[in-house]
This record gives C-alpha cells, sequence and structure tokens, in this order.
C-alpha cells in the first residue's frame, strides 16, 4: 500500500517547532538554521493546504496541529525505537546506554577512552537523548539520569552531588567583583533546565543575591545546556550551569568559577539498570567504572 505521507524532514520540523512553540530551539535540535525550519514547515502547510501555526509576537499551535502533535511526538518516538532494535540486531553483543545529551557530551565521553583501556573487548553504543527509555520495550541495558533517584522497578545508584555555578572565560571573569558587575555581561541560559524547572533562572539567581536592576540584564537564550557551556567557552558571556558538566573546562582553565559562589541541589545523575540486568558481566564492568569516575569527579571538585 502506497502512503501519502509529507517529506519526513518538513514533519519533523514541525515536530520540534510544535514541541517548543519556537523555530529557534527547533534548528538548534536538528543542527540547522532557523529559515531552514520556517522554509520546511511552510512547504508543509503547502502540502497540507492548512496553516499549523499562528504567527505573531507569540509563536501559537493552530487547532489541528495541536491535535495531531502528540500522534506526531509518538509516532516519531516508535520509529526511534524501530532503528534502535535494527542496530541492536546488527551491533550483536553491543553494551547499549543511554544519558543525557549534554553529560554525554561534556562528562562521559571525555572519560570513555581509560573505559575502552579497561575493558577492550566490550563494544559500547551510547544513545544520547533527554528521553528517559523504555527498558522493556528497547534494547537498552542501562542508563544515566538526572533527578531525584526515584526510578520505581529500576536499579538505582547515585553517582555524584551536583550543584550550579557561574563560568566564564577568565577575560570575562577578572571583570567581575561583585554581584551587581554581572548586570555589565551578557549572560548564557540554558532554557530546558530553566523552562523546566530545575535550576534557577538569571533573574532568580541574581534576585537571590541581591541584586537590583534585572530588567537590564541581557540573556542569550540557549536549547541546551552544552550549547549555553560551549558559547562560555567561546567567549560570548557567562553561563549558569551544572559544575559536573564544566569539570574538565574548570580543571583545564578554559573556564573559572565566578565569585566562588554555588547552589547546592539535591538532585544528581543516577545509574539505573533493571534489576535483571544485574548479572551481566557488560553492565557490571561499565558500572563498576562508571561509579569509580564518578566518585574521583566528585573529590576532585572538594
Amino acid at each position: 500500500m502506497s502512503r501519502k505521507l509529507p517529506p519526513l524532514n518538513s514533519l519533523r520540523a514541525f515536530e520540534s517547532a510544535a514541541r517548543h512553540l519556537s523555530f529557534a530551539r527547533a534548528a538548534e535540535e536538528l543542527h540547522v538554521t532557523p529559515a531552514a525550519i520556517s522554509q520546511q514547515i511552510r512547504q508543509l502547510e503547502d502540502h497540507l493546504g492548512v496553516l499549523l501555526f499562528r504567527r505573531g509576537k507569540k509563536l501559537e499551535l493552530e487547532d489541528a496541529a495541536e491535535e495531531v502533535l502528540p500522534l506526531l511526538s509518538e509516532a516519531f518516538d516508535q520509529l526511534e525505537r524501530a532503528m534502535l532494535k535494527v542496530r541492536a540486531g546488527r551491533s550483536g553483543d553491543a553494551l547499549v546506554i543511554s544519558a543525557p545529551p549534554a553529560f554525554a557530551a561534556r562528562w562521559l565521553i571525555p572519560h570513555l577512552d581509560l573505559f575502552h583501556e579497561l575493558h577492550p573487548a566490550i563494544e559500547l553504543r551510547l544513545m544520547a537523548t533527554r528521553r528517559l527509555v523504555d527498558f522493556e520495550m528497547e534494547d537498552v541495558d542501562a542508563a544515566i539520569r538526572f533527578g531525584n533517584g526515584n526510578y520505581p522497578g529500576l536499579a538505582v545508584e547515585r553517582l555524584m552531588p551536583e550543584s550550579i555555578v557561574p563560568v566564564a572565560t577568565p577575560e570575562i571573569a577578572r571583570k567581575i567583583a561583585t554581584p551587581a558587575d554581572f548586570l555589565q555581561c551578557s549572560l548564557l541560559e540554558d532554557e530546558w533546565h530553566t523552562e523546566n524547572g530545575v535550576f534557577p533562572d538569571w533573574e532568580t539567581w541574581l534576585g537571590s543575591l541581591g541584586v537590583k536592576g534585572q530588567e537590564k540584564l541581557r540573556i542569550r537564550h540557549y536549547g541546551d545546556a552544552n550549547l549555553a557551556i560551549q558559547a562560555a567557552i567561546s567567549g560570548h558571556g557567562v553561563a549558569l550551569t551544572w559544575k559536573s558538566l564544566v569539570s574538565a573546562d574548570l580543571e583545564s582553565g578554559r573556564l573559572v568559577s565566578i565569585l566562588n559562589h554555588s547552589i547546592q541541589t539535591s538532585l544528581a545523575y543516577h545509574f539505573v539498570m533493571p534489576k535483571n540486568r544485574a548479572n551481566q558481566a557488560n553492565v557490571l564492568a561499565f558500572r563498576e567504572w562508571l561509579l569509580e569516575e564518578a566518585a574521583r569527579t566528585a573529590r576532585a571538585a572538594e
């Protein structure tokens, strides 16, 4: 049976833009320009003969688009699971680990050389996603998750404590002697964490330090912690972020913690796995190595 579907790229652009209600954030997620997202959505609207968004000061979904968004998101989730099964079947006994994208890029991957040296026979495949994988439906052996550690039905181990720190290049940090000096800087914000209430935005954080004049804040928004941190490394401003994600940058001197001020949180990264994987040799090898590396990072941060 022939399926009369719009181009997949236009559907991906619509699903991402509709989920974020932002062409810019969809562009960041799909690694294209906002103009490309806009063009793909225009093409989809032309194909369907309907408008999908109300475009004004604030992007809003038309009623029909809002109704189909959950179905389309679920379809992409199922497609991802299907491709994962294909790859898992091809990779045989590969160890499949799921981790949040920023943590995978900024902490896990820089440490993986040691794991490969210790366990050269283990083929490790890393899946970077914010989505909580379904261990019953997907061929994933274990995962790293960020939260309060409440993951019913899974074996859960806390990796390291987490704190929030403002960081910048040494050149920018030298210009900040008091909290009020942040008003003169470009402030880099990770929208995903702030909008989901995981940690405070710049207004809230500076307000807790008694800084006035917050209407003068110059905030640059990013859809992902990794992007905000990379912008800080490039000298674009000050990022408020998780200390574990910048541990290597702080150690190397690429970034410095400003005013030695941090906020300790109750949240942490956790290693989770189905309880029936507790005797799987490659999972246990990865678990042992991961806990040791996390402990080493925590000691270095003290």
